[in-house]
């Protein structure tokens, strides 16, 4: 989940150059359908995405992290938070808050380090 043109562009072309797949979304209808109907390894979500709605109420990262984690049938998906706040208290309470498995902090600088990052989550065992 993302709302950011650039980051967009950024996952697109790193997923397809890795061989992944990638749904690269910001609507929050279209996200809870598509958990519903296909198989996912991994969540990229942003943290404060501003024009995401679900059910026609406005959502972050936190909520929808917290929906996919606390549902029985999609909890094993781990969920990396990417963001550019993670560095206070505040911030990091909210990483817990939403339950994520781990986080990027932005700007990803370095595609080698967010590569094995993204690797190494993907390829733990559940």
């Amino acid at each position: 989940m993302e709302d950011d043109v650039f980051l967009k562009e950024f996952y697109s072309f790193v997923f397809k150059k890795l061989g992944f797949a990638a749904d690269i979304l910001e609507d929050g209808d279209l996200f809870s359908q598509k958990l519903k109907s296909e198989k996912y390894d991994l969540i990229l979500m942003d943290l404060s995405l501003k024009n995401t709605h679900l059910d026609g109420k406005k959502v972050d990262g936190v909520i929808l992290s917290r929906l996919v984690k606390e549902d029985d049938a999609l909890k094993h998906i781990p969920i990396v938070l990417v963001t550019a706040h993670l560095v206070d208290y505040h911030s990091k309470h909210l990483f817990h808050e939403s339950l994520a498995d781990d986080y990027i902090i932005k700007p990803i600088s370095d595609v080698h380090i967010f590569i094995d990052k993204i690797n190494s989550i993907i390829d733990k065992p559940k």
